[in-house]
């Protein structure tokens, strides 16, 4: 019993070690992230105020919806009619991208246990980019790292808009354009995840799928077709792309 006693003590400072090295790891994947939520979420808790929204809501909603886009539109929705199934399809709409991001970290969640459903419901846009292409260290366990990316995204996201819905009646200034943070965001992880590839095969499939259901479909409507071509692309070239090396 005593041995059995010594060995359970001298792994927890073990396991307290590895969580908070997998801590360290995953914060500064997510210093660019800060910068974007913090404005976007902030331009979101004003918003939210000058609709007539208390500070309250843009915290509730950002703790159980976590969507930008989705809880942009859901103050329009609150302020018109009761119309539940109007609302269910918009947010399947706006949210369906995450269908195929799920699809795709089927296997990097596989085993991680409690974690796991965390990491399903805050697997947001940014989210899904770190914890898709980062190279994690082999002393730090993924599991624990994919956790404090994705807790520290949305305290990002939860703490902006807290913070706007708070001071949004002290603030006078135009918010306009702020939204653009987050795509000047995107393409800076697109050009760092350019810069480590030796092959760029899939960043040209991604490209061609999106420019040509842009063109097809236009700029309101071509985000899910073009992530059924990109899907579509990767699993028809997943051969020789994988051969080349391009492939993570």
């Amino acid at each position: 019993m005593r041995q059995t006693d010594n060995t359970e003590t001298r792994e927890q400072p073990e396991q307290t070690a590895g969580i908070w090295r997998a801590f360290k790891a995953a914060f500064p994947h997510t210093i660019p992230i800060f910068a974007g939520f913090s404005f976007l979420g902030l331009t979101y808790g004003i918003y939210m105020h000058v609709s007539g929204f208390s500070f309250i809501y843009p915290l509730l909603m950002s703790l159980t919806i976590f969507g930008g886009s989705l809880e942009f539109v859901a103050v329009s929705m609150l302020l018109g009619r009761f119309a539940p199934l109007q609302t269910l399809v918009m947010a399947l709409m706006l949210q369906a991208r995450h269908l195929f991001y799920g699809i795709s970290m089927l296997d990097r969640y596989r085993g991680m246990g409690w974690k796991k459903f965390y990491l399903i419901f805050g697997m947001c846009d940014e989210t899904f980019s770190v914890n898709y292409t980062a190279r994690i260290p082999q002393d730090v366990d993924r599991g624990w790292f994919m956790f404090f990316v994705t807790l520290l995204n949305q305290l990002y996201w939860v703490s902006g808009a807290t913070l706007g819905g708070i001071l949004g009646s002290l603030i006078a200034f135009d918010t306009e354009g702020l939204e653009f943070v987050m795509t000047a965001m995107f393409v800076v992880i697109f050009l760092e995840q350019w810069r480590k590839e030796k092959r760029h095969d899939t960043a040209w499939i991604g490209l061609a799928s999106s420019a040509a259901c842009l063109y097809l479909f236009g700029a309101d409507s071509f985000l899910v077709p073009s992530m059924i071509c990109i899907v579509a692309g990767l699993t028809l070239f997943k051969g020789p792309i994988e051969k080349a090396g391009g492939l993570v």
